[in-house]
């Protein structure tokens, strides 16, 4: 599914198929989705959140992506899943986006809008949402206040990338005027799903270097290890923040989510 974010694992002993699954599954139900709603999806990646949700749930999405390799391959991705009707993938800018949609979700780029933009960020959100509608962003968040990238990651694995503290997102929610309504902070989970990338990029090493070459391979090696320590021993973790426009369009208990989860796993 080329899902290139955490995935969330009910146990240690999960598959990464199956957590990522879970991911998916867990953000679906945070979005308290019904069919019929219309979903955007800004980063879309390689189309798997767009088509789960399309497939699942019924929704209408629309996902966005600054990739021509993304764009291409999640549109054939859903013309062979047959929903190229209700999975939709466009090129484009989030902030060119135009419509109202009834739910909105990011995951694993935030990291990318650069903290200069954040206010355009969640602005743009709160456009695009409908009255009743609900977002949820993914990201990758620091748990000891802000910080710097450091400067290996930002030569060799993302560049301009950062990632941000809960004290530099809130306040720009805050701004655009946009509800809090859940925060869940995934700590560990990070950790597992780069341990298992980590396994599976070394039973493919050769690929990878005969793809590119031995010192690509070191690199990759060293960034999966790296990122690992720094979510299981340092102070990476995930947040997960749900917002609205409304403080009472979302249960005012969290129950929801599991049996939402449950229901869908049948």
């Amino acid at each position: 599914d080329r899902q290139y974010s955490c995935a969330y694992f009910t146990t240690p002993e999960d598959t990464l198929e199956s957590a990522q699954a879970m991911k998916k599954r867990r953000l679906a139900a945070k979005l308290l989705v019904e069919p019929g709603m219309r979903v955007l999806d800004i980063g879309c990646g390689w189309g798997g959140l767009a088509l789960t949700l399309a497939d699942e749930c019924g929704a209408d999405v629309t996902g966005l992506t600054l990739s021509t390799e993304q764009h291409a391959v999640a549109g054939e991705r859903a013309r062979r899943a047959g929903l190229a009707d209700r999975a939709r993938f466009e090129l484009r800018d989030y902030r060119d986006t135009t419509g109202v949609f009834d739910r909105i979700v990011s995951v694993g780029m935030f990291e990318h809008v650069g903290i200069g933009f954040y206010d355009d960020f969640f602005r743009c959100v709160r456009d695009r949402l409908d009255e009743d509608g609900v977002a949820v962003l993914h990201t990758i968040g620091r748990a000891e206040g802000p910080g710097f990238t450091d400067r290996w990651i930002q030569r060799y694995i993302f560049p301009g990338g950062y990632v941000p503290a809960l004290s530099e997102v809130a306040p720009a929610i805050e701004r655009a005027g946009l509800w809090i309504t859940d925060i869940e902070v995934m700590r560990l989970h990070y950790a597992e799903t780069l341990r298992h990338w980590r396994r599976n990029f070394e039973a493919n090493r050769d690929r990878a270097v005969a793809l590119y070459d031995v010192r690509f391979a070191r690199m990759w090696e060293y960034y999966l290890a790296a990122s690992e320590m720094s979510f299981r021993h340092m102070d990476s973790v995930v947040f997960q923040i749900q917002m609205a426009k409304r403080r009472d369009i979302v249960p005012m208990n969290r129950d929801y989510i599991g049996e939402r989860v449950a229901r869908v796993s049948g």
